[in-house]
């Protein structure tokens, strides 16, 4: 499954964000994502993916969180 998808899968399944209005630049606070539910996402992100997350600057859409986690890979 491609990272896109993944993080559709997580954000719909966690905070009910519907996968179809999620794309690449989607920014996080366009999706109503406050800092709470980007801890949430993280964590979740960090299993599903089995990497360690690390603390980024600069990731505000999902496009550029789907390549930072690629990076980790």
């Amino acid at each position: 499954m491609q990272t896109i998808e993944t993080i559709k899968e997580i954000l719909n399944e966690n905070l009910d964000i519907a996968p179809e209005t999620v794309t690449a630049d989607s920014t996080f606070e366009s999706l109503g994502i406050d800092s709470l539910d980007m801890v949430e996402l993280v964590c979740e992100i960090e299993n599903r993916f089995d990497i360690e997350f690390g603390e980024p600057e600069g990731l505000d859409t999902v496009g550029k969180l789907c390549a930072y986690i690629e990076g980790l890979k």
